[in-house]
């Protein structure tokens, strides 16, 4: 297999996500004759954050190889044709221009003839255009334009071939995340696409009569075997910005003077086999000079992937310039002014800057974590949940090295670590099985509903990062699309029908989902459904957890990682750290806490990955492959243990409760769904439009439940809040008097009449006091106890201030006497209720009562009432019938692909292979990735 062909010129104008730095657009490899990579590593201080795994380059070279398979060209010319409104290709064609100008030159030619005199359509792959709108003297020097494929269909007019059609296309092996590919990252591949519109519109040798299409297309995968499909999208304005773009680099290039320009080499060095420029012979210091004289716009989250990261970095941290520490942090420019006062000693903070923002600062100077004095409300290292640790791979969307998990039963006994390698991570059977070890622990953890209520306690998932969340909910959607597609092909066998995969090609029967993985899966759905409510919580992110409690220092974006706000929970109190030398071994470490594996460790796991052998089966591990998961492992899980442990000493919040009351009567609907097997199968992404719709009014509630826990729990947020002039309930009060009390308030709201609630009292949250009672009811929690009262004025119209008069003494919530200057955070405007006097209801959210079992059902109900029960507890079995039977109607009237013009979208692109698809299930070797390149070219 041959070598990628990634975009040439693209990653330095219209897909980089660095254009808006002037250092990166002044370093354009034509300026200096060599690659930011090598540019780095000239000036000493190379590259170490943006280099590609060799996992992940080769799987971009596997879908590269799939979409060039005999077997799937057709299905993509037709499908472009499709996609931006041409009729259906007469003929398909195929050409490879090798990424040769002279061969893209002739094969345009051949195909628009072919278009002309055979009304045939030709996939054309390795494209090479020249840069466009450059001058002359450096034109030559630019890298040409490489789209990845193009189609070159026939022009009609008024159904006569009039010329043709050059449709541009780009080839992107995205991972869809549960089910979905990012906007951001479709916005910049069909960046790339314009790019090389732009370039072939501008392009004086593209053959007479041929047009460039104002539609492009880009390949991605269909599914986790990468079976490549085809989406659209209008360039217009896509164009307009990659023209604007070029306009930018091409003032900079008429502007700047590089040293490349005073050197020897001058501006016609040589070129060598890739078409880029050799790196002229330039001083090291001449060359350090022309950099660093240019300011960079530097921000430590999204510089991480350009090649000059470590360079502007290590500038900013040499700087003596306080601001240069604030620009390091990764703090914004508007934010930095408030911020100065931390760092020359006066301690001051300007207004409007969040209050954790301003730790993070104290943080850094001081060496010293901070503690955000939050009680916890999380279930972490409780009874009925199961910590998950994987390891994810490169290679596959959906892959996994290894496993680690435990459980706490629901006694509160934790049981060991259990540990699993996979010697074929990118294998169905291999998601299958971390599915079916998931759902072992939750049927350990789960605890039988009581039967008078229906309700039990929930159970969760505990994960250390996002990621592993997105990967566990991702592969439980591709094994739940596989089961509901069996239970289609299950029917059809049953009618004595052929199997049919939605594009009418004979199906590669799956396996049945076991009751252990079902379980799993269904959980993991639900989690994937309550991702849009902020209060539910059937997986937790452990990073999440422990940072709602402490506050490291150092940039922002290091606390994304586990490890290092283990690192500062669990330091010597007594010593400063040292925020730089913690982030830079955290960043040297060959492991990971979370899903995704360092570089270094990707790969040397990826060369001792087991291979296939001639008989296509893949060999046995090799203890070297078992050594660097069990160590990656054991990595994951230490952290993980750190981060528990350094949570326990932190003490429960009285907001636990209610928020586990929340998450059960949630899960409620869930267990229902999976004891009548009805909709427990049905991931967000595939409910009706009428099910999204009924959710507006329960996400309401549910962040409106939310939100008011979290105000009741954590001062910092309250305060924040109140320092909001768009958040009209929160208000700060000031003691002015005490007999009787008497407040200044900072709000506009207050009136004679107003109610209030007292959240927090000189920084002490209320509700934790011992003094509080919480009350479930069938509708909601009612707080009993807490401080309220009403406003009334006082008899001084000059006056601001206000009487009032709480129901209990406010010197029960703060570590001192109340007294004059106390501060009070209040909610406004709650309802009162009467008895008890005072008391305050936190209204339950709503429950998903659509498209789910209702309390009221029973086994029978759908059978002798279908009409009223077809959308709450018709089990998979009897709906996916009902489905199947009308695939075969539809195929029997010609109403479905491929039949059917334009052709039919699979909105479901579930991971089910046709018998005659090629699909990639295997790892094949390959070279390793440039070392020019970083992920910016690929993604």
């Amino acid at each position: 297999m041959g070598s990628l062909a990634t975009g040439g010129g693209s990653g330095a104008v219209a897909a980089s996500a660095h254009a808006g730095c002037p250092r990166f657009r002044a370093t354009d490899p034509m300026l200096t004759g060599r690659s930011r990579r090598a540019l780095a590593e000239q000036l000493g201080h190379p590259d170490t954050t943006a280099g590609i795994p060799e996992a992940r380059w080769m799987r971009a070279m596997t879908f590269e190889r799939l979409l060039r398979n005999e077997a799937n060209v057709s299905r993509l010319v037709t499908s472009a044709h499709g996609r931006v409104g041409l009729p259906r290709p007469q003929a398909v064609r195929r050409a490879d221009a090798k990424v040769s100008r002279d061969l893209t030159r002739a094969a345009l030619e051949t195909a628009h003839h072919a278009a002309l005199k055979e009304g045939a359509s030709t996939f054309l792959t390795s494209l090479s255009v020249p840069f466009f709108g450059l001058p002359e003297d450096k034109a030559e020097q630019a890298t040409d334009i490489r789209p990845d494929f193009a189609v070159v269909a026939p022009r009609r007019d008024n159904g006569t071939v009039v010329g043709s059609w050059l449709v541009m296309g780009d080839a992107k092996d995205y991972e869809r995340v549960r089910s979905r590919i990012g906007d951001n990252r479709l916005l910049k591949g069909f960046l790339q696409v314009a790019l090389g519109a732009e370039a072939a519109k501008q392009w004086a040798e593209i053959p007479d009569g041929m047009s460039v299409h104002d539609r492009g297309v880009l390949a991605v995968p269909r599914n986790s075997f990468l079976q490549p499909t085809i989406v659209a999208e209008e360039l217009k304005d896509h164009r307009r910005e990659v023209r604007a773009r070029v306009a930018e680099r091409v003032a900079l290039l008429a502007t700047a003077e590089p040293p490349v320009s005073h050197s020897s080499s001058s501006s016609t060095s040589p070129t060598d086999s890739s078409g880029s420029a050799s790196p002229p012979d330039v001083p090291d210091e001449v060359l350090a000079a022309w950099v660093n004289h240019i300011e960079a716009v530097f921000d430590p989250q999204s510089c991480s992937t350009c090649s000059l990261f470590n360079l502007c970095r290590d500038q900013l941290r040499a700087s003596d310039d306080p601001e240069s520490l604030l620009v390091e942090l990764g703090i914004a420019a508007e934010d930095r002014p408030a911020l100065f006062g931390l760092l020359d000693g006066s301690g001051t903070v300007g207004p409007h800057v969040s209050q954790r923002l301003a730790d993070v600062v104290r943080a850094t100077r001081n060496g010293r974590p901070l503690r955000t004095g939050r009680l916890r409300s999380d279930p972490v290292g409780e009874p009925r949940t199961v910590d998950v640790i994987l390891a994810k791979s490169d290679s596959a969307t959906l892959g996994v090295h290894g496993m680690a998990l435990r459980a706490t039963d629901p006694a509160g006994n934790t049981a060991p670590w259990s540990s699993y390698t996979f010697s074929a991570p990118q294998a169905p059977a291999t998601r299958r099985h971390v599915m079916r070890l998931l759902g072992e622990q939750l049927a350990r953890v789960m605890t039988p509903a009581d039967p008078t209520t229906g309700l039990a306690a929930p159970i969760h998932l505990i994960v250390p990062d996002s990621p592993t969340a997105d990967l566990l909910v991702s592969i439980a959607d591709s094994l739940a699309g596989i089961e509901i597609n069996r239970l289609r092909w299950a029917r059809d066998l049953e009618a004595g029908r052929v199997p049919l995969t939605y594009d009418g090609e004979p199906v590669d029967m799956p396996e049945p989902l076991d009751e252990a993985a079902r379980l799993a899966v269904s959980f993991l759905l639900e989690e994937d459904r309550a991702r849009a409510f902020v209060s539910r919580t059937p997986i937790v992110v452990l990073r999440d957890v422990l940072a709602f409690h402490l506050v490291p220092g150092g940039p922002l974006v290091d606390a994304g990682r586990l490890d290092l706000l283990t690192a500062w929970a669990s330091a010597d109190p007594d010593t400063p750290i040292d925020h730089r030398a913690v982030a830079d071994a955290i960043a040297d470490s060959p492991h990971t806490p979370g899903a995704r594996l360092a570089n270094a460790t990707s790969d040397a796991i990826h060369r001792a990955m087991p291979k296939p052998g001639r008989s296509g089966r893949t060999l046995r591990t090799s203890p070297e492959y078992r050594r660097l998961i069990t160590e990656e492992l054991h990595y994951k899980t230490t952290v993980v243990d750190q981060a528990v442990e350094a949570l326990s000493f932190i003490p429960a919040s009285a907001t636990r409760a209610i928020r586990e009351s929340f998450e059960g009567s949630a899960q409620a609907v869930w267990r229902r769904r999976l004891d009548y097997r009805a909709n427990d199968l049905v991931r967000f992404g595939r409910t009706t439009r009428l099910w999204r719709n009924n959710q507006v009014e329960l996400f309401d509630s549910d962040t409106q439940a939310d939100r008011l826990c979290t105000l009741l729990a954590d001062t910092c947020v309250a305060t924040d809040a109140a320092h909001d002039a768009g958040v009209r309930d929160v208000a700060l009060a000031r003691v002015v008097a005490t007999n009787p009390l008497q407040l200044e308030v900072a709000s506009r709201r207050i009136g004679e009449g107003t109610t209030a609630m007292a959240l927090h009292v000189n920084g002490q949250a209320c509700i934790e006091h011992d003094t509080i009672e919480l009350k479930e009811q069938k509708g909601s929690v009612q707080l009993r106890g807490m401080p309220t009262g009403v406003f009334e004025p006082t008899n001084d119209e000059d006056d601001p201030s206000w009487y009032w008069t709480t129901t209990v003494d406010l010197d029960a919530f703060a570590a001192e006497p109340t007294g004059e200057g106390t501060e009070i955070l209040l909610l406004l405007d709650v309802e009162l209720k009467q008895r008890p006097a005072g008391a305050v209801n936190i209204d339950r959210p709503t429950v998903d009562a659509s498209n789910a079992p209702k309390a009221t059902c029973t086994d029978d109900s759908y059978h002798e009432d279908p009409q009223n029960h077809g959308f709450c507890c018709q089990n998979h079995e009897s709906r996916e019938a009902g489905v199947s039977d009308f695939f075969a109607e539809q195929r029997a009237q010609g109403l479905m692909n491929p039949e059917v013009w334009p052709p039919l979208v699979d909105t479901d692109g579930f991971d089910v292979a046709a018998l005659t698809q090629p699909a990639v299930t295997t790892v094949d070797e390959t070279d390793r990735p440039p070392t020019d390149l970083t992920m910016d070219d690929l993604d």
